[in-house]
Order: structure tokens, then sequence, then C-alpha cells
């Protein structure tokens, strides 16, 4: 049984996004790809595990995010952060 194989084409039709994103997403390590000479090929498996781990991924910062939520938040310096910083003259 042959692995199913995708092209640049082929995975955009797929994930539904343009061509130029996927090229561009290849090309920054961002997806899981081989080079056939000089053309982009992704496996189909290795497409569905990396979909898996993104929806993984979403789900545990929404999951975070709503926790961060629910606790005390500290206020925005005048810099636009959070937290702890160097305190500056004006800063209350």
């Amino acid at each position: 049984m042959q692995e199913e194989v995708f092209t640049i084409q082929t995975l955009a039709d797929f994930l539904q996004i343009d061509e130029k994103t996927v090229y561009r997403m290849a090309q920054g390590g961002e997806l899981p790809s081989f080079k056939v000479r000089r053309q982009w090929r992704f496996k189909r498996a290795d497409i569905d595990f990396w979909i898996e781990s993104r929806k993984q991924r979403v789900t545990t910062q929404s999951r975070e995010a709503k926790e961060l939520g629910r606790g005390e938040r500290q206020p925005l310096s005048r810099h636009g952060t959070r937290g702890a910083g160097p305190k500056l003259e004006g800063d209350e």
C-alpha cells in the first residue's frame, strides 16, 4: 500500500488555505515536509499528526487562558506590561 503524499497545491486544498501560505509554512519549518528535488512534499500521516498536535495546543492554551481569567490580574503598567519590572518615576 502506497502512502499518500501531498503537493503544495493538494495540501492547500486539503487545509483550505492559500498555496503561498503552505509554501511559506514549509520554508519556515512550520509544516512537516520534505523535498523531492526542488519540490515540496508532505506525507498525509505527518500532516494528520501535525493537525492533532495543533488542536491539542490550542485546547491547552484556551484552558490556560480561562484559568488566568479567573485569577487576579495585575494592572497594566504605563508600558503595557504586567507584573514586576523596573520601577520608573511616575509608576504607581
